[in-house]
């Protein structure tokens, strides 16, 4: 019985979510810089690539923060239906890096310096960039730019022949809806649950299973829909699995007043043998704010940007160094070249 009420609970938590037009998360990686870095040395890295320090110290306090809002039901939008979208990364000295998609533009602004951190490399300063370079200089001062989201997707996706990239694939609704009955059948099989309440309206509900036993069962009933699953999707096989930890997996569902307002998955007895303490991730729920466009914002006009670094500046008088072409005009030179036409060279001297 304890079972079924809390499946059901979820159940509605998850319609709740599902029939907002704008919602807020935030997920926060629970770690430390020290778990991060004994998982660093368990994957084996070249020496010289090892996570820096630094890094470690920035992403064990990274958070992401995600709003959306839809023309419909967030369960039943598509990409289409979308008018607004933003994402915020943030670490623990402030944020690294925004952007906004609001109607035709998208919007972006970072953090060169903690950019730097987190990569490892750091970024060049905008006093180094070429004149050309016009509104990126203010991308690496942390300033507000825009540009054309449908130009910035022909880039991406090449310019053939100045047609309209073609859609991103999708499930269509049938298949969604076989895709989402096939996981709670496994769900209800190999998942245990447990409430517990809290108070003042709250509620937790806790969400047991091993592992790979989990994501074995999962896939399972996956690969028969593999063929609604967009192109290049590729699932990993049985064997493929067979060296995932089978430890135990549990997740905190906590809701207030019937809506789900906060997850917590415990991932750190999957990375024991990495000697791993402190690993999990959070998920925080809000009722989302509309996303605006930020004022101020410089466009970025992405053809010039990209005919400045790749078609290369123009050099004056002064700046061409003749040193080591000899006479252009003697026998070494162009006029040497006469006579030349029609003659077959060997291949490998080019």
């Amino acid at each position: 019985m304890e079972q079924l009420s809390a499946g059901k609970k979820l159940d509605r938590a998850f319609e709740k979510l599902g029939a907002k037009h704008t919602v807020s998360f935030e997920i926060d990686l629970d770690t430390d810089a020290t778990s991060l870095k004994a998982l660093d040395a368990e994957s084996g890295p070249e020496p010289g690539e090892e996570m820096p320090d630094e890094a470690a110290e920035l992403l064990s306090g990274a958070k992401i923060k995600v709003t959306v809002q839809s023309k419909k039901p967030i369960d039943e939008s598509g990409e289409k239906d979308l008018v607004g979208t933003a994402v915020k990364i943030s670490g623990p000295d402030g944020d690294l890096a925004e952007y906004r998609v609001i109607g035709d533009y998208t919007y972006f602004r970072s953090d060169r310096d903690a950019v730097g951190k987190v990569t490892g490399s750091p970024m060049p300063a905008a006093e180094d960039l070429p004149p050309q370079a016009g509104a990126l200089k203010d991308v690496l001062e942390g300033k507000w730019v825009k540009f054309s989201t449908k130009e910035m997707e022909k880039a991406a996706g090449g310019r053939g022949g100045g047609e309209d990239p073609a859609p991103a694939p999708s499930l269509d609704a049938k298949s969604q809806k076989k895709l989402v009955n096939a996981l709670r059948k496994v769900i209800a099989h190999e998942v245990r649950f447990k409430t517990a309440g809290g108070g003042d309206g709250t509620e937790h509900i806790t969400a047991t299973a091993p592992f790979r036993t989990l994501v074995t069962e999962l896939l399972g009933e996956i690969r028969p829909l593999a063929k609604d699953l967009p192109p290049g999707v590729e699932l990993p096989s049985d064997n493929d699995l067979k060296d995932a930890p089978d430890a135990k997996v549990t997740a905190d569902f906590t809701l207030r007043n019937g809506e789900l307002s906060e997850v917590k998955v415990d991932l750190a007895k999957l990375a024991d043998d990495a000697g791993v303490k402190k690993l999990g991730l959070t998920l925080r729920m809000s009722d989302g704010t509309k996303p605006t466009a930020p004022a101020g914002a410089t466009e970025l006009d992405l053809d010039e940007l990209a005919q400045g670094f790749f078609g290369g500046a123009e050099m004056n008088d002064a700046e061409f160094d003749e040193s080591g072409l000899g006479n252009l005009d003697g026998p070494d030179g162009l006029d040497g070249l006469d006579g030349l036409d029609g003659q077959d060279f060997p291949q490998d001297e080019f």
